[in-house]
């Protein structure tokens, strides 16, 4: 009897490596991976979940930035890493933030994405969900009410100027502000994807924009990214690969640099940048043990390698 050939999975993880690796050398790339990303994989989708995985974020950054520097009203913020949906500098003008930026390497938002988060901020408010997550401005609820339909008639630029937001597409380590003119900065899922050299000068300018007595608040996720599509690897699954072979996988649309809350640590000290506070995912040591870890990682305590998520906050030092 013939036997009909096998065919061979390919894990997912593995072709979206392969995918996004080939994208990474054509032009247009960020646009070809949010098209990718939209139909393929439905990663760039404003979900339910998405939309409250960043209110939690909110959440953690309000509680920081009022224990530490008081009321919102005063608040200069920038966000690093707009994505394609604002939710963070919305949530912070209902908040009452005086004034927003919020900058991206690529321009991935659009005034229907904007339009689409202002929306959800409104129906979640209308169900009493909101109110979990932050206590919105009654003025500034009801603008995002006006906005929701009058926004149509604005352009992009123009309507996020309604809410007190400046989108800056360009370069974070060399950021179009004065010194000392921000007293808050903060990001979400945005440093695993920066590598160490441009993150060190990212954060070298981040310091000079801020003021003495300025707050940031930063979150982390030091995730495998992959097994968040593919359920058949853990969230530990690439620290296995040497440096070398972690080169071959990654890409620079969607890079992932491996770096643990040591390395970050390390980072800030180097800086002379202060960790205020620190709030640690403990992670799953079960699932890292369930692999290989590279040589390159044994240095750190497996107490260390596990925290997989992780807000840094830092104080800026008075003069």
């Amino acid at each position: 009897m013939v036997r009909e050939p096998e065919i061979v999975c390919m894990k997912k993880w593995i072709l979206k490596a392969v995918i996004q690796k080939g994208i990474s050398v054509l032009p247009y790339k960020h646009q070809i991976n949010y098209l990718f990303q939209k139909f393929i994989t439905k990663g760039v989708q404003l979900s339910p979940q998405y939309f409250e995985d960043r209110l939690i974020h909110l959440k953690e950054h309000l509680y920081f930035y009022q224990k530490h520097k008081g009321n919102l009203s005063e608040c200069r913020a920038l966000e690093l890493g707009t994505g394609w949906y604002p939710v963070i500098p919305i949530g912070l003008f209902l908040a009452g933030a005086k004034d927003i930026k919020t900058i991206d390497i690529s321009a991935l938002t659009n005034k229907d994405n904007v339009l689409l988060t202002m929306k959800l901020f409104l129906a979640w408010e209308e169900k009493g969900q909101l109110k979990a997550f932050l206590t919105p401005l009654p003025e500034r609820l009801a603008r995002i009410r006006r906005l929701s339909e009058a926004g149509k008639q604005l352009d992009l630029t123009a309507l996020l100027a309604e809410l007190h937001i400046s989108y800056l597409v360009g370069d974070a380590r060399a950021l179009p502000l004065a010194d000392a003119s921000l007293n808050f900065i903060t990001s979400n899922n945005t440093f695993e994807h920066i590598y160490p050299d441009i993150l060190r000068d990212i954060l070298r300018d981040f310091n000079r924009v801020l003021e003495p007595n300025g707050l940031m608040s930063h979150f982390i996720d030091m995730s495998d990214h992959f097994a968040h599509l593919d359920g058949s690897i853990t969230i530990y699954h690439f620290l296995r690969f040497s440096e070398k072979q972690w080169q071959w996988i990654d890409n620079d649309v969607q890079p992932q640099n491996r770096w643990r809350m040591h390395h970050y640590r390390q980072l800030y000290k180097t800086l002379g940048i202060p960790i205020t506070e620190e709030k640690n995912r403990p992670g799953d040591l079960v699932a890292l043990h369930q692999q290989p870890i590279d040589e390159a990682f044994h240095t750190i305590s497996d107490m260390e390698l596990a925290i997989s998520h992780g807000y840094v906050v830092s104080l800026k030092a008075t003069v």
